[in-house]
């Protein structure tokens, strides 16, 4: 058993706690949480700083850790696109090593889970050591080529087959984002879903293009698809944003996670959120960064009474693998948002958001979420450059 006490304890699902001890045993699970006033002082370890939950990092490729520093920064999302999927390629042992060294920089930054984009097997030997929680999410595209969903879902049916997910684990098939999905690859993404209540992920509004191509038919992204010989003579605006394109064909039942959202408005998050109960949104704000020198508004997410989770995407698009340093850069760039809020927005939620609630993103008696212990805060818990993180249990 330990006995563990710091300045405050933040279980998440109810208000911060001072002179508290949290105890677990000797496997992590919570068992109480006291007074400390209950307990012999020589019985307790203390620390100096702030005790939460770990982070859940619920949008990451860690396919792609071997393209670090690779692509270019502040390009805009269509050259990065083209610069992933000529770039990518590099020897297995590469990618191999590149993979093993990002989980071992979650697992040291105190990440617990992670919602992970596949587009191959390559991650799957890792996911298999069950190091961390993951939800696996096969993403499925076939560029908007109705004709050609047949032979995309067949293709990475074969992926999703070989993704053995574990007892804690999950997966699922999940579209791209709307400029890539036709109809008919959503229609085979849902059946193919049908059979659990999990979670789907989908890249949403991201970029000025995505937004024009769905409103009118215009665009760098029509530029995009002619540049690799690909028609879009089919396609017809339908005159809304593209969240509009996703909504009317995800299915409603599953939880689903917008990822990114750095033009998602006011009206699109009501929107969203009245067409299922089961609404997440995935901030990664280092990438955005990285990619398109943007950020999401915030405030639209706090106005509307959005369950924000928060990612990292990869290390193409990101300087490192760090929650911590997400909330960092939310704090600094948007300091409106509240110290309480992004912890939340970094377990709690993030854990419901892939069904890990269940032993995740709280410290309540019962589950095993790991325990971090944040050192640097300011006086009132404000999130500065020096913070650091540290896992304890």
């Amino acid at each position: 058993m330990r006995k563990l006490t710091a300045q405050r304890v933040y279980p998440i699902s109810s208000s911060p706690l001072e002179n508290a001890v949290l105890i677990t045993d000797d496997a992590g699970t919570i068992l109480a949480i006291e007074p400390q006033e209950q307990h012999d002082p020589a019985s307790l370890e203390r620390y100096s700083g702030v005790l939460v939950p770990g982070f859940v990092n619920t949008h990451c490729h860690l396919e792609l850790s071997h393209m670090k520093g690779l692509v270019d920064t502040g390009t805009g999302l269509i050259p990065f696109i083209t610069d992933v999927v000529t770039k990518r390629n590099f020897p297995a042992e590469a990618i191999a090593e590149a993979i093993v060294r990002a989980e071992q920089e979650m697992l040291d930054g105190g990440i617990v889970a992670l919602g992970d984009i596949s587009n191959t097997t390559d991650t799957f030997a890792v996911k298999s050591a069950g190091r961390m929680r993951y939800y696996t999410f096969v993403e499925l595209f076939d560029f908007l080529q109705d004709a050609g969903a047949e032979k995309a879902f067949a293709d990475w049916k074969t992926v999703y087959d070989q993704c053995r997910p574990g007892r804690t684990g999950a997966r699922a098939m999940v579209p791209h984002a709307p400029y890539t999905v036709s109809p008919t690859l959503f229609e085979k993404i849902n059946a193919a879903n049908a059979a659990s209540a999990g979670t789907v992920s989908i890249h949403n509004q991201e970029t000025p293009p995505e937004n024009e191509l769905f409103l009118h038919g215009t665009g760098a992204f029509v530029d995009f698809y002619k540049k690799f010989g690909i028609d879009l003579e089919h396609f017809s605006a339908i005159g809304r944003a593209s969240i509009h394109y996703a909504l009317c064909h995800l299915n409603p039942a599953q939880r689903t996670l917008f990822v990114h959202n750095t033009l998602t408005t006011p009206d699109d998050i009501r929107a969203a959120q009245a067409w299922s109960a089961h609404t997440f949104w995935a901030t990664c704000p280092n990438a955005n960064l990285y990619i398109e020198n943007r950020l999401p508004n915030y405030r639209h997410f706090l106005d509307t009474g959005a369950r924000v989770t928060i990612g990292t995407d990869s290390l193409t698009s990101n300087w490192q693998l760090s929650i911590l340093e997400e909330m960092k850069t939310i704090a600094r760039y948007q300091r409106y948002v509240p110290f309480e809020v992004l912890l939340r927005w970094a377990t709690l939620n993030g854990a419901q958001a892939l069904g890990f609630d269940d032993t995740l993103g709280s410290l309540e008696v019962g589950k095993t979420p790991g325990v971090l212990l944040l050192e640097g805060l300011g006086p009132t818990d404000e999130m500065g450059a020096g913070v650091t993180v540290r896992r304890v249990v």
